[in-house]
């Protein structure tokens, strides 16, 4: 069976990103090539992060993340999300990176896969997320950047 990951919106927007080569670079080589070893979802607040981009890119998104699956924001997902803001894992104000960590959670998803260093991909706040999910009784996603799904594969492949 496949293991599961959860692509949060920047990673997407990495993938058309001029101004960072080498985050681009790297996401769509892994995109391309490693993609598919695994089964990826997005949430519907991707889709909506995603519909606010301005053209050209959000066509590119759009259809990008149009063959993914598609997991639900569940009533459960909202609930953790609140959890984690009444905590102070997370300010209201990106109540969009809970949501993602805890439709990544509910689904028990593998891996969140992310570029957001500030809010997700940042051991303080995974160490934190781990407590809280634990003692709460959810599934604890792995937080990682795209980088860390690279495969030896795939480094000897483009040597």
């Amino acid at each position: 069976m496949k293991q599961s990951i959860y692509i949060e919106t920047s990673v997407v927007g990495a993938y058309l990103d001029n101004g960072e080569p080498f985050r681009r670079d790297l996401t769509i080589r892994w995109w391309e090539h490693e993609l598919s070893e695994y089964r990826a979802v997005v949430s519907p607040l991707v889709v909506r992060e995603l519909e606010r981009v301005p053209e050209p890119h959000r066509t590119g998104y759009l259809k990008l993340i149009s063959t993914l699956e598609q997991v639900e924001l569940t009533e459960e997902a909202a609930i953790l999300a609140e959890g984690y803001i009444a905590r102070g894992i997370f300010h209201r104000k990106y109540l969009g990176d809970a949501v993602h960590v805890a439709v990544a959670s509910v689904n028990k998803i593998d891996y969140l896969v992310t570029w957001n260093f500030g809010h997700l991909a940042n051991v303080r706040r995974q160490a934190r997320i781990r407590l809280f999910n634990t003692a709460a009784g959810f599934f604890v996603p792995q937080i990682v950047t795209p980088e860390f799904l690279v495969s030896e594969l795939t480094e000897s492949r483009e040597s």
